[in-house]
């Protein structure tokens, strides 16, 4: 049987896969494409990092998962009821006068917090991948049972071993597995957890070695293959994808392999740049800056709305549900009450949490956010709250100026490591999702003219680490 390399991309948005037969780069089916307008290039390699488990705990990925979050969830009233913590026992009887009769008590339910979703049909998981370095995070609570980040990973990658496995008439053991040059920060420790983690999800889903191989240092791999880049010139890599920013500068050898001269990476991705929308753009038009009138026991009481008590909770959408609690809930509803032209930003809050809109909204974010990369203005429109706002590509820019700030840094910083100033640098690829933002492409234009080449954004590391697995490629 011909020898063929195997390259797993497991992505904190997306992941693809790919297999190399020494010629050919081929990449994996993981979805159905779509079809007609919606169809794009890559379309069916491309898989949401995605995992959806329903009450069953029965498990579905990709597509289909989120398919099944909002179909079961987006639109329905979110309703917390108190669970059970423990049992108290009282004494509701006298013991009698010898002592040896003992009194009767009653046993009774103690209840925590209004913290459980009765009528949530499952929990939708996405970029579970940027907390395997946390050490604090070791299990998290799926109707009432504990999943380490591990078993929420495991089902993307089961699939991609399984649809490898039909390809190849038989499932690989072996891989070359991505990991970004640091896993949400630079300490070594997180990112010996994240690895092991990350090793472990791989052997459970059946890819018993799996080697693991810098992100960055893929996609320069797979620009390399076929490519006339001469000895001796060196080529920096930006990847620059959902939740991490990578890079790596590599030196053409005589032999036509390559050296790699420096890595480096920050926790700084699309998912931040998203956040910043929501907090920027729907912020205010959820509450925040208005003031909480409410009638008080002596007097009626004039404070700002405590929108900061609100705001984590609303940028991380698969908690948001949460904030259906009366200490939430009765704010927001004391606010509409109130009347005047504040209320109908307090309605839209209101609907956001009672209708478990969080997902639909960044949704909304991320689509408007590539409709600014493709033109000068675009609108957000998100009819579920009464929301359309514009905002312009210079608008846009000047809203994450200082995440720009961070990029700009950050190349910066990979070429001290380097020891090489910027002349030096031959090529520049770029790739993953969000180096498709203009101000990104403005950065590296600005600082190496005429040297910036657009790579394959979303599959380039599974290509390279698919050739990196057949050559045996050292990931340093």
């Amino acid at each position: 049987m011909r020898r063929l390399g195997v390259g797993i991309d497991f992505g904190t948005t997306n992941s693809a896969a790919a297999v190399f037969d020494g010629e050919r780069v081929t990449l994996v089916p993981l979805e159905a494409g779509a079809v007609g307008s919606q169809a794009s290039e890559h379309d069916g390699e491309i898989m949401p990092s995605a995992t959806y488990i329903d009450r069953g705990l029965q498990t579905c990925t990709g597509r289909e998962a989120i398919r099944r979050y909002i179909d079961d969830n987006t639109g329905r009233k979110v309703e917390l009821v108190p669970e059970v913590i423990g049992k108290a026992s009282l004494a509701v009887g006298h013991a009698g006068a010898d002592s040896r009769t003992p009194g009767e008590t009653l046993t009774v339910d103690v209840y925590g917090d209004a913290m459980t979703d009765i009528g949530l049909q499952g929990r939708l998981f996405r970029g579970v991948k940027r907390l395997l370095g946390k050490n604090d995070v070791r299990r998290l609570m799926v109707f009432d049972h504990p999943f380490r980040p591990v078993a929420l990973i495991t089902p993307i990658l089961l699939r991609i071993q399984k649809t490898l496995a039909a390809g190849l008439a038989g499932a690989s053991p072996e891989a070359c597995v991505g990991h970004p040059v640091n896993f949400e920060g630079r300490d070594p420790l997180r990112n010996q957890l994240a690895l092991s983690r990350l090793g472990e999800a791989y052997r459970y889903a059946g890819v018993k070695q799996p080697r693991f191989y810098p992100e960055p240092i893929a996609a320069a791999v797979s620009f390399l293959h076929g490519s006339t880049v001469a000895t001796g010139e060196h080529l920096l890599t930006v990847d620059f994808g959902g939740g991490t920013l990578d890079f790596c500068v590599l030196e053409r050898t005589h032999s036509g392999g390559f050296r790699v001269v420096a890595t480096h990476g920050i926790a700084l991705g699309g998912d931040h740049i998203d956040q910043r929308l929501f907090r920027e753009l729907l912020f205010p038009l959820l509450g925040k800056g208005e003031r909480w009138k409410r009638r008080g026991e002596y007097s009626d009481i004039d404070t700002a709305f405590p929108f900061e008590d609100y705001e984590d909770l609303l940028v991380n959408w698969a908690v948001t549900y949460m904030l259906n609690q009366n200490r939430y809930t009765a704010a927001v509803q004391d606010c509409i009450a109130h009347g005047g032209a504040a209320r109908f930003k307090f309605r839209r809050l209101r609907e956001l949490i009672q209708q478990n809109l969080g997902y639909v909204v960044f949704q909304a974010i991320k689509e408007f956010k590539a409709r600014l990369s493709a033109q000068d203005e675009a609108v957000l429109d998100i009819p579920e709250i009464d929301v359309e706002v514009s905002l312009t590509r210079g608008g846009f820019e000047t809203l994450i100026a200082d995440l720009l700030g961070q990029v700009e840094e950050a190349v910066d910083q990979t070429l001290a490591l380097s020891g090489l100033p910027r002349d030096a640098i031959d090529v520049v690829l770029r790739t993953g999702g969000s180096s498709l933002i203009p101000a990104v492409h403005a950065i590296l234009d600005q600082r190496f003219p005429n040297r910036v080449v657009d790579h394959d954004p979303f599959t380039s590391v599974a290509m390279g680490l698919a050739i990196a697995d057949y050559h045996g490629l050292p990931a340093s």
